[in-house]
């Protein structure tokens, strides 16, 4: 057995849990935090049999989309004489998922 950790955008969530349980996937489902932007993220466990993780590793990439947000950012800028840093608009690239497989040596529903 594998347990599927998958980190994903909020908005990728409801649509992505959908789809795992039409496909009669059991999971649980944690908020979490980004590091770079701090936004919303979800963290999905999903414990599946071996044969099955690549099945879930494609429904996970059809639906887990990257996508570029406008985000304005502290940078730093030599001409500025109070704190050093200036603001800025740029683009960064969202979405996806981040995902590690572990082996489970046992599992207990209780």
């Amino acid at each position: 057995m594998k347990l599927i950790i998958a980190v994903i955008q909020d908005e990728d969530s409801h649509k992505l849990i959908k789809k795992l349980r039409q496909n009669n996937y059991m999971l649980t489902k944690l908020a979490s935090t980004g590091g770079f932007l701090s936004s919303g993220n979800t963290t999905l466990l999903i414990g599946v049999e071996k044969e099955k993780v690549d099945n879930v590793l494609d429904i996970i990439k059809d639906v887990c989309k990257t996508r570029e947000k406008v985000t304005t950012a502290a940078v730093p800028n030599a001409y500025t004489s109070s704190s050093g840093f200036v603001s800025r608009t740029i683009n960064v690239k969202i979405g996806g998922a981040t995902v590690f497989i572990v082996e489970v040596d046992d599992f207990i529903k209780l």
